[in-house]
Parts: C-alpha cells; sequence; structure tokens
C-alpha cells in the first residue's frame, strides 16, 4: 500500500502568537507537517530552497516586504503553492484579488475559522484545502508580454460570442489574455470564473482595470455586445435563442453554480459554428461537456495547455473532449484576437 504523502507548509505570518496556533491547527491532521514559521516575506523568500515547502501560507500585512509583492515574487522565481491567509481579506476585497492576480491559489479571511477550536467543521475545512491546494502543480506567472502573438493570415475564422470558463488559476490567466484584446474587440465575450464567496463584483471591478475591455456583471435580458460580461455569484449564465442573456438561480447542473458547462452548451444552440468555447486553468472538469457541444456544432473550441495551466485539470479534460486547440496563452490571445465578426446569433 502506498504511504499517504505528508504536506509540508511554511507559515509567512507577523503574529508569533497566530502562527503558533495555525501550526497546532493544521497539525491536527498527521497528513501536514509545519516545517517552518517567518515573521517576514524576506525571510521566507531566503528558506524556500532550503525547507522546499509544498505549500507557503501568506499573511498579507508583513513588516517590510508586503504579501502582494512576496507572492509575486516567489510565482516569478521559484512557484511554489500560496494560501493567502490574512486579517485584510474580506469577501470582496482588492486586496485579495491582487494576491490572486500575483498568483496565489486562494485568499481566506482569517476570521472563517477559530484557531482555539482545531476540530470545528470550518477548521477541518481548512486542513483539506491546505492539502489539496499543495498537490497542485504551479507555474511561473504567465503574465510576460504585452502582445497577442500573431496568427497567420491563412487561419480566418468568424464567430459572434466567446465564452470562456476557469477555476483555479482563473484570474491571472484571464487577465493575461484579455489584456491583449483590442479596445476595439467587436465580439462579445462571457466568462465563467469559479471563485469564493463575496468576491465576484470584487473581481469584476478588479478586471475591469486590468483589460482594455469593459467589464460588467451580466444581468439578465441584457443582449451581450461588444465587452465582457462575468457571471453573477449563484447563477448559471446562458445566452438564449434569441440572444439575450438568462440567469438561473435554482438549477443543479454539477458542483458549481455558475457552471461553465451550461454556458458552453447554451452558446452551442444559440450560435452554432458561430460560437467559441474556451477553457481555461481550474482543478476538476467543468467546461469540458459544453466545450464539446460547442465542436459538435462546428464552432471553435480552445484548451488552454499544461504548460502554462496553474492547473491543468479543466483543459485536460476540454482537450480529451475533442478541444480543436491546445494553446498557451500568447496563443490563445492571439486566435482571439484575430477572430472576425460573424453579425447575428443564429
Amino acid at each position: 500500500m502506498t504511504a499517504t504523502p505528508v504536506r509540508r507548509v511554511l507559515i509567512c505570518e507577523d503574529s508569533q502568537t497566530y502562527a503558533a496556533g495555525l501550526s497546532r491547527l493544521l497539525e491536527r491532521d498527521r497528513e501536514i507537517n509545519v516545517i517552518g514559521h517567518c515573521e517576514t516575506a524576506e525571510q521566507a523568500i531566503a528558506r524556500l530552497p532550503s525547507l522546499k515547502p509544498d505549500l507557503v501560507t501568506m499573511d498579507l500585512e508583513l513588516p517590510g516586504m508586503s504579501g502582494v509583492n512576496a507572492i509575486e515574487q516567489i510565482m516569478g522565481v521559484l512557484p511554489i503553492p500560496i494560501l493567502v491567509l490574512s486579517g485584510h481579506v474580506e469577501r470582496g476585497s482588492q486586496t485579495a484579488l491582487h494576491a490572486l492576480a500575483a498568483g496565489a491559489l486562494d485568499a481566506l479571511p482569517k476570521g472563517d475559522f477559530d484557531l482555539g477550536d482545531p476540530d470545528s467543521a470550518a477548521a477541518h475545512a481548512l486542513r483539506q484545502r491546505v492539502k489539496l491546494l499543495s498537490a497542485v502543480h504551479v507555474i511561473r506567472h504567465p503574465r510576460a508580454r504585452l502582445k497577442p502573438r500573431q496568427v497567420s493570415a491563412s487561419w480566418t475564422r468568424q464567430a459572434s460570442v466567446i465564452g470562456i470558463c476557469a477555476s483555479t488559476g482563473g484570474p491571472q490567466a484571464l487577465a493575461s489574455v484579455l489584456s491583449r484584446v483590442s479596445a476595439a474587440f467587436p465580439i462579445p465575450i462571457l466568462v465563467v470564473q469559479h471563485i469564493a464567496a463575496g468576491f465576484v463584483e470584487g473581481f469584476a471591478r478588479w478586471l475591469d482595470g486590468e483589460v482594455p475591455l469593459d467589464v460588467q456583471l451580466a444581468v439578465a435580458g441584457a443582449r451581450p455586445s461588444r465587452g465582457i460580461l462575468i457571471a453573477p455569484e449563484g447563477a448559471h449564465m446562458m445566452l438564449n435563442e434569441h440572444g439575450r442573456i438568462e440567469l438561473d438561480r435554482t438549477m443543479v447542473a454539477g458542483p458549481h453554480r455558475p457552471s461553465g458547462d451550461v454556458l458552453l452548451h447554451s452558446l452551442a444552440g444559440a450560435a452554432g459554428r458561430n460560437a467559441v468555447a474556451v477553457v481555461l486553468t481550474g482543478m476538476g472538469r467543468d467546461g469540458a461537456e459544453g466545450l464539446r457541444d460547442v465542436r459538435e456544432a462546428s464552432g471553435l473550441t480552445i484548451a488552454q495547455d499544461e504548460t502554462t495551466s496553474v492547473v491543468f485539470g479543466m483543459p485536460r479534460a476540454a482537450a480529451e473532449c475533442g478541444a480543436e486547440l491546445v494553446l498557451d496563452l500568447d496563443d490563445i490571445a492571439g486566435r482571439l484576437q484575430a477572430l472576425q465578426p460573424a453579425g447575428q446569433l443564429r
């Protein structure tokens, strides 16, 4: 029988009291070993090569270098799964979104769990999250280029609507791709991003500041035009046969609401061969079946490649479901920018 791996965790936290309590809470699970505590980001960065942790918990308010700057440096030089635990991470906070964009896998408020109750459901959920994230293969921060790669003039495709779905690692991947699409891009883009409760509105505002196109939360009855629409929290986003947005807050369709599968399935029906489905980094397989529907309707289907995916779960499933193209983020941006508007939805 294969032994269960023990996850090695490094805590970066300026409060010794909090770090000691967090260590006790995490080590309640025999599969987690806290291998060190650093009070500053500089100390953590210096010790990473020798300690080789599987995961770093990172506070954001630290003496000296900030947690966000530390995340950017770590993910650019020695990528390691990072879980932000901070009293400055409130639901919807821009600080948390900057941390996610810098490469952190998740961001949780310290108030979500009580260090004095290590056997609570919240404490158990935190330990499970730590074990899950520590097994993720992470990459260097992908936002290195300023322009999409040029696409051969012989490659021509038309589209009337683009659907993109993403999960873990999605904020930085979406920003990386959509920051390279011009402000004049005429084809509407509908996005499903799996993100913690309370963060969707802040995520939309953050992305709006990162990309040239206008970003808004989707509203029922709207007809998508130029710009990016984000599925609101707790609602499936769909495009109906009349080319208008529908939102459903009751339908169960897999583990996620909003669901990438639901969105892409609706695009296959509404736009047919003029639909584009893009599945980006994330755990699980949401979006894969919807991408298959778009492929069967003769639309364009794209999955992010393994090299640039923070988590090659959703894109792998999409590739297995027949994605026409499996591309890195630069090439995805290039293909989208090269699309020609097809006019009205069918």
